[in-house]
């Protein structure tokens, strides 16, 4: 954990920063020329296809941080309204557009329909013991999912490098590289904030290891189909050979705050099953339901 002590100031002038520095990509501010579509296709048209729908997935995330948080504080609705959704619409739609241009069908996120379970949890988030709890769980996970992005996004850029398509590398894919590790230094800054203003007791602390391990999920995979689409993303990044170290760079914060105190455990196991899970589903299923829309 951060030595340095994190004040809401702190993170109010780190959002404001990214507010400034990464405005939302222009449409009309990317070369979408690919020198080799079916090539792209072959290799990565399942990895943009699954990055189009996860960062189209941002309307229903609002819905469900507005599920979870109430009475949301005013720097994590800056963050979310004002700089992180309007940045994650963009990719979402830069994506989609390139892997229309590479002949597959436009992505079909979820953006409206929001889980009993959250809305559950939701339902007893008036209570301010529970929303604290809800807090952590959302910075969490929101960490997990900025992590897992920024990975995926640098072996991207190596792939479409590898292959000299120069210009998505270049006007695409960097750009919105660039953008989302202060996504994740957001949410890392938050929860670590928490901890060390001491805001959750050890019941609290306790009743978020429990939760989280009950309903972790690697972004964008709640479903036995999304599961497999995910881990054919893995294996085609590579990222099946490197399991652990994948786990442990998505699982960082948590780590560093829910179990550090836990001898030997590098990732926590619930990540790594989740994970494990999801490259066996695409071994045995493979990529179900996504074809190339014209040939």
């Amino acid at each position: 954990m951060s030595r340095k002590i994190i004040t809401p100031g702190d993170i109010r002038d780190h959002v404001l920063r990214l507010g400034e520095k990464y405005p939302p990509i222009p449409l009309d501010s990317v070369d979408r020329t690919v020198r080799d579509p079916r090539g792209v296709r072959d290799r990565f048209g399942h990895v943009i296809d699954y990055l189009a729908r996860v960062e189209l997935e941002v309307d229903r995330n609002v819905l469900e941080l507005l599920t979870l948080l109430p009475d949301v504080s005013e720097t994590d609705r800056l963050f979310y309204a004002d700089v992180w959704q309007p940045q994650e619409i963009q990719h979402g739609l830069i994506l989609d557009r390139l892997q229309q241009d590479i002949d597959l069908s436009p992505a079909d996120p979820n953006t409206d329909h929001v889980s009993p379970k959250i809305r559950i949890l939701g339902s007893l988030a008036h209570f301010k013991p529970v929303q604290e709890v809800a807090r952590l769980l959302y910075y969490l996970t929101g960490a997990a999912t900025e992590k897992a992005a920024v990975v995926a996004y640098n072996l991207l850029v190596d792939g479409l490098d590898d292959m000299g398509e120069d210009a998505v590398s270049r006007t695409i894919v960097q750009p919105i590289r660039r953008q989302e590790p202060g996504h994740f230094a957001f949410y890392r800054l938050s929860a670590t904030e928490m901890f060390q203003q001491n805001v959750l007791t050890p019941w609290q602390v306790r009743l978020a290891k429990v939760l989280r391990r009950a309903s972790f999920s690697p972004v964008g995979a709640h479903t036995p189909q999304h599961r497999a689409q995910f881990g054919g993303v893995l294996t085609t990044l590579g990222l099946d050979q490197k399991v652990e170290d994948f786990g442990a760079q998505i699982g960082l914060v948590e780590h560093e705050l829910l179990w550090a105190r836990d001898q030997g455990m590098r990732v926590p196991d619930y990540i790594l099953a989740a994970l494990r899970d999801t490259i066996e589903q695409f071994r045995v299923n493979g990529l179900p339901g996504r074809v190339p829309a014209a040939v």
